[in-house]
């Protein structure tokens, strides 16, 4: 019997629920902490950006819709998908220089905070949303409502549990979310995207841009259909230039703990609404 031929894997993008190359065809090599190769992967462009931004616009009225305790159940079953991919995880891990036991530790600690956030789902409201006390015959409410399309730069450290601890507060509440992440969190982002796809995320409601976060971020600053970009884990020396040019449709500018977990985290992306309402009618 003939040796088995293994098959090299090139890692691509993740927009609208598929996997696509870069439309410019660009790859960047993916390292060891020690030098080796460990995958090529496809370097995002500008292009690609607007691609997931309208992926991410198209799913986001879907997601929002959705009742609070089925994005809950939706959340718990990636968690449950990357349970069971736990010790492909911790290979990721490993292979960015990270030793076995912090790699092992890193998953779980990743997979729990998947599970906290899902929790959330359907107690938000309670927790940032209000009955107003006014004067006369009303009620006055006010509740979160998602702001829309969000990217997230990835933090490079920690590379998963950062990771997911920028993206669940954002998509937990109806948002969508394009992360662009490259260096040390490139294997766990695509990686996390295979959980995605094969999980019950609709299509578009994460999408995974590799390559520069420098030479995305200018653009998805200035995206007029962006609405909140967090900078959590952009690189040193993005200009202002380029951060000013997010008040041109007043996106919200996020920058936060890159491995911190609050209910006010989700709130971070979240608007907040007030209704009047006749009381006896």
């Amino acid at each position: 019997m003939a040796e088995h031929m293994p098959v090299d894997k090139t890692f691509k993008l993740f927009i609208g629920g598929a996997f696509p190359r870069s439309e410019s065809g660009r790859t960047f090599q993916v390292h060891s902490a020690d030098g080796d190769l460990l995958a090529n992967a496809a370097k995002a462009s500008r292009k690609d950006l607007r691609e997931a931004v309208k992926a991410a616009r198209s799913a986001q009225p879907g997601w929002a819709g959705r009742t609070a305790y089925n994005r809950g159940q939706v959340l718990y079953r990636v968690a449950e998908v990357m349970e069971s991919r736990r010790s492909e995880f911790t290979s990721v891990l490993r292979a960015t220089g990270m030793a076995a036991r912090a790699a092992r530790t890193e998953v779980d600690r990743s997979i729990d905070r998947w599970v906290w956030y899902a929790g959330w789902a359907d107690k938000l409201h309670h927790v940032l949303g209000t009955v107003n006390p006014v004067v006369g015959p009303y009620f006055n409410f006010t509740f979160p409502e998602p702001t829309g399309v969000v990217v997230v730069a990835a933090p490079d450290d920690p590379p998963l549990l950062g990771l997911l601890s920028r993206i669940a507060p954002v998509i937990v509440s109806g948002n969508t979310a394009v992360v662009a992440t490259g260096g040390p969190s490139t294997l766990a982002a695509v990686t996390l995207a295979e959980v995605l796809a094969t999980s019950d995320v609709p299509g578009g409601v994460v999408n995974v841009l590799t390559g520069e976060k420098g030479e995305l971020l200018p653009w998805a600053l200035g995206h007029m259909d962006v609405n909140s970009v967090d900078l959590t884990g952009a690189p040193d020396g993005l200009e202002n230039e380029a951060v000013a040019a997010a008040a041109d449709n007043v996106k919200r500018i996020v920058r936060s703990d890159p491995a911190g977990a609050s209910p006010y985290m989700i709130g971070d992306f979240l608007e907040m609404k007030t209704v009047w309402h006749p009381i006896g009618r």
